[in-house]
């Protein structure tokens, strides 16, 4: 229990101690913040709009397989449509992990 108790202690020492490492903000140049949101913005856009046209497709795959009697087309569309979805989640949980980064370096601001 000792062992606890010290390191209890030490942990508290350092928090009440000034921080080891100094303060620092990470952040863009000014010159590179409007370019790189546009790239960010274009690729998270263009991603969705393909991962919509894939579904779409997979959709129609799925329409013709199943009138046509084609199982394998229809089997392949249903993968299509599944693999849509992921990627559109990727892209959303990207988007919102890179926005909630930039967030969190800008200190509050």
């Amino acid at each position: 229990m000792s062992q606890f108790l010290q390191t209890l202690h030490d942990v508290t020492t350092l928090a009440a101690d000034e921080p080891v490492i100094p303060g620092f903000t990470p952040s863009l140049p000014g010159e590179l913040q409007n370019p790189t949101g546009k790239i960010l913005g274009w690729t998270a856009g263009g991603g969705l709009a393909l991962a919509v046209l894939g579904g779409l497709t997979g959709w129609a795959c799925v329409a013709i397989g199943h009138n046509t009697e084609r199982g394998q087309l229809a089997a392949r569309g249903k993968s299509a449509i599944v693999w849509s979805v992921v990627a559109a989640v990727g892209i959303g949980v990207t988007s919102g992990l890179v926005w909630g980064f930039y967030t969190m370096t800008q200190g509050g601001k």
